[in-house]
């Protein structure tokens, strides 16, 4: 199987077995492949550069603008960022809308955000990427500091329980 397949089938994986869980489970090594899919344009106010994802615990939002339960999310994506971010944590929230930049541009300027909006391309929206195929809005995938997906989620999970994930992983060596 070729390296690329393998970490998309991994993935896929990794969706399906994490979705709804955030504890017990594996992390899903895909080497820096869960990074590199996050090289994306990003809109509004925060600005991006996967390159310095490296090295940080990392929350991965999948919503949409028309998603009324990642609406409900983002306060609690704002005080992790918030609460984190200094200690080494970075929200970073992939917009799935189809038009893109067109929208996800002024959702992030009125929101004024403190994390960054990625737009996703074509191959993200169809499923041909590191993370596999979104299947809910929102999905959250929680990467450890060498980039391995250690929790995932479908819909809004609790802000207790992220937290006390994202303190574990950043207590880490």
């Amino acid at each position: 199987m070729r390296p690329a397949a393998r970490v998309r089938l991994c993935a896929a994986l990794l969706v399906l077995a994490l979705a709804g869980c955030g504890r017990g489970t594996r992390p899903v090594d895909a080497g820096p492949a869960f990074l590199y899919a996050l090289a994306l344009p990003s809109v509004g106010p925060t600005r991006h550069d996967a390159r310095g994802l490296s090295g940080k615990v990392v929350l991965v939002s999948f919503f949409a603008t028309w998603c009324f339960p990642c609406l409900a999310e983002m306060p609690t994506l704002e005080a992790l960022q918030r609460d984190y971010g200094a200690k080494g944590f970075q929200v970073v929230s992939v917009g799935m809308d189809l038009e893109g930049e067109k929208v996800l541009q002024p959702f992030a300027d009125h929101f004024a955000l403190r994390y960054p909006v990625l737009v996703a391309n074509d191959a993200l929206r169809d499923g041909h990427t590191a993370f596999g195929p979104i299947r809910a809005l929102p999905t959250t995938i929680l990467l450890d500091k060498r980039g391995r997906a250690v929790a995932g989620w479908e819909g809004v999970e609790g802000h207790t329980d992220v937290a006390k994930a994202i303190e574990k992983l950043l207590a880490e060596p």
